[in-house]
């Protein structure tokens, strides 16, 4: 079963047929991706650059690493376990800001919404 089972048809002009399909291919979404975006009030961002995605992984990967050794120091009764909980949660709060600032679609504002909507009509 579907869960998008209305189907809308939209008529564009030339102009306006390029830009959505630049915009959406900035994106790296599909074009119907991209409005679905838009018409839930959010601002689609671009694609993070190509070494973002290995950038994170690296991250993760150090995240992974610091697991195992609090694991093991742990059962060696050797870690401070106030200290290293704090410092994984700096970890995870750093991971989100740059998920959110890189590739998170950003909430249009009402007056955004506004001003799209009017450009739009002219």
């Amino acid at each position: 079963m579907r869960k998008r089972d209305v189907h809308v048809q939209l008529w564009l002009n030339q102009k306006e047929a390029e830009a959505l399909s630049r915009n959406a291919e900035i994106c790296r979404l599909t074009q119907s991706a991209y409005l679905r975006h838009l018409i839930m009030g959010y601002s689609p961002r671009e694609a993070p650059p190509p070494d973002y995605h290995a950038m994170m992984r690296q991250i993760f990967h150090a995240g992974r690493s610091l697991n195992q050794i609090a694991i093991k120091a742990h059962v060696l009764n050797v870690i401070d376990a106030q200290r290293y909980d704090e410092s994984v949660r700096m970890l995870e709060n750093a991971i989100l800001k740059i998920e959110d600032a890189v590739i998170v679609p950003q909430k249009m504002e009402k007056e955004e919404l506004l001003e799209t909507s009017t450009a739009q009509e002219h």
